[in-house]
C-alpha cells in the first residue's frame, strides 16, 4: 500500500504494540491469547529510537538473550551477508537507515520467532542486501513453523508470497 494507507498499523496490532481502537483482530489470532498460547513474534519498528544509546553488537546481544531460539550462526551469516561487520561498534544513532535495518534484520532471522513482521525490509537497503533478504525469505517460506509479514509499496520481484494484503495507493 502507498503512504499512510496502514501498513505500519497492522504490523503493530499483529505485534500486540497497538491497541484496535475498534473492533477486533480474528479469528484467534494472537493478542488477545494468554502468553502461552502467543506465539513468538519478532517486531521492531524500524524507526524506533529505543535503542540508539548501544551499539548494534549490543542491540544484538540483547537480542539473543531475549529469543530462546536465537541462531549465533545464522546471526553471523546475516551479518556477513549484508556487509554489516563494520558497522557493530559503532551506536545505532550513528548508523544510517539502511545500516539501522540491517541490524534489525539480522536480529529478525536470527531470533528464529515463529512470526517475524517486518516493515518495509528492503527500504534503504543497497541491491546486494535486497537480494540477499529476499533469499533468505525464500529459505523461511519452506519452514511450516515460521512465518513472515512484509509490507511494502508493491510486492518484491523474485519472492514467492503466500498471500497478498492490497491496502491500495
Amino acid at each position: 500500500g502507498g503512504d499512510g494507507r496502514g501498513k505500519t498499523t497492522l504490523l503493530r496490532l499483529l505485534a500486540d504494540d497497538l491497541t484496535p481502537q475498534a473492533g477486533q483482530i480474528s479469528p484467534g489470532i494472537w493478542p488477545n491469547s494468554s502468553d502461552v498460547e502467543r506465539p513468538q513474534v519478532f517486531w521492531i519498528d524500524p524507526r524506533s529510537t529505543a535503542h540508539h544509546s548501544i551499539n548494534a553488537r549490543g542491540y544484538l546481544d540483547n537480542q539473543a538473550k531475549r529469543w530462546p531460539g536465537f541462531d549465533r550462526q545464522k546471526l553471523a551469516a546475516v551479518i556477513k551477508g549484508l556487509s554489516l561487520a563494520e558497522f557493530l561498534d559503532k551506536p545505532l544513532y550513528m548508523l544510517s537507515t539502511g545500516s539501522k535495518r540491517k541490524v534489525w534484520l539480522a536480529a529478525a532471522f536470527a531470533s528464529n520467532a515463529c512470526v517475524a513482521l517486518l516493515d518495509d525490509p528492503f527500504a534503504a537497503l543497497d541491491k546486494p542486501s535486497i537480494r540477499y533478504v529476499i533469499g533468505l525469505l525464500q529459505g523461511i517460506a519452506s519452514d511450516a513453523a515460521r512465518a513472515v509479514v512484509i509490507s511494502g509499496y508493491g510486492a518484491p520481484d523474485n519472492l514467492c508470497l503466500a498471500g497478498l494484503i492490497d491496502l491500495g495507493d
